[in-house]
């Protein structure tokens, strides 16, 4: 049986990140590119992440240092707040996380650029409320999944 792909497009995985992650279609906006890197970060596909970012960027990274970064990490759900009305080459983005049984929040609106032909990842702007999550186990879970977070998320 499929499995819905992490993004949270309500998508199955085959039709939605994993022939980007393959290599066998290319993102074709700039959310499309923002949804497979969060995807790759959860299935641990830092190849694919390093060569999403825009070669500026990418001179100065790592798949090593990647990895690293995100050893601890389990990710658990992904929330597109709006790809930027007018503006094709930005996408705020939640994401939510796990280390150590403790849950973080990543809010960033980022900016993509078209580098022959494909989209990359540029930079991001991190909002306020980036951080340690304090969530009660009785509280809804923040994946909109309608149970509550003892029941959900927290058990990852």
């Amino acid at each position: 049986m499929a499995s819905n792909c992490y993004c949270s497009s309500g998508k199955k995985f085959q039709n939605c990140c994993q022939p980007i992650l393959n290599g066998e279609q290319s993102a074709n906006s700039a959310e499309a590119l923002m949804r497979s890197r969060y995807t790759a970060y959860c299935t641990h596909n830092y190849f694919y992440i390093l060569n999403t970012y825009a070669s500026v960027k990418r001179q100065q990274l790592s798949q090593k240092e990647l990895e690293d970064a995100a050893q601890d990490t389990i990710w658990l759900h992904l929330e597109i707040v709006s790809p930027a009305i007018g503006q094709d080459d930005q996408v705020e983005f939640k994401a939510w996380s796990k280390e150590r049984n403790t849950v973080f929040l990543l809010h960033e609106t980022s900016r993509f650029i078209k580098e022959q032909e494909q989209w990359r990842y540029l930079d991001g702007q991190l909002h306020q409320d980036c951080g340690k999550v304090t969530i009660g186990r009785n509280e809804p879970c923040f994946c909109s999944s309608g149970k509550k977070y003892k029941q959900c998320c927290l058990r990852r």
